[in-house]
């Protein structure tokens, strides 16, 4: 990998690493793996408004080369607006492209709940329009918790049906295509 890269990884509780930890998250694994800087901005019950709002401090004060976007299930749980929470989607993309970041969603995880569950659904299928459109790359981090079948792995996920187990982080970044970062 380049010395030029450099990844941001703006998210909530799930790209933080909660209960665990930033040492058990994704975002570690990504930056073990890639062996360049990897910046860990994920901050727990943070939603979509809380990411836009500190965008700027959080994201462009790195100059980073790349930043991941992951939110959407804290926004869910406090009945935020589908509309605010693509408006607010739209706009740290488009923030991050004025500035000549490379911008990468990645799909929020699911919640083992089945009505909590169809309203991120709708939010994941939105993200992935909005990413063919824009010529986004995708990480799936919601398919590592389903099985062949479609089943929802639970064992993957801890007691409260929403942040995953330390082997739900590890399934999830390997749903990372690391090509993205090249």
């Amino acid at each position: 990998m380049s010395d030029l890269i450099k990844i941001v990884c703006l998210g909530d509780s799930i790209t933080w690493g909660f209960p665990f930890g930033p040492s058990v998250s994704w975002v570690n694994s990504l930056q073990e793996r890639l062996g360049v800087e990897v910046i860990n901005k994920g901050i727990n019950g943070n939603t979509t408004s809380d990411m836009l709002r500190r965008f700027d401090r959080a994201v462009l004060s790195f100059e980073p080369s790349h930043v991941v976007i992951m939110g959407g299930a804290n926004d869910i749980l406090m009945a935020e607006s589908f509309d605010r929470i693509v408006t607010n989607f739209r706009l740290m993309a488009e923030k991050a492209e004025e500035n000549g970041i490379n911008v990468v969603f990645g799909l929020p995880t699911p919640i083992d709940d089945r009505y909590l569950e169809e309203l991120l659904a709708r939010i994941r299928d939105w993200m992935r329009s909005y990413a063919e459109l824009k010529n986004i790359p995708v990480i799936p981090f919601n398919q590592a918790f389903y099985d062949d079948k479609g089943r929802l792995r639970t064992e993957l996920l801890l007691l409260d049906g929403a942040h995953p187990a330390v082997e739900g982080y590890q399934e999830m970044f390997k749903q990372i295509d690391l090509h993205i970062f090249e």
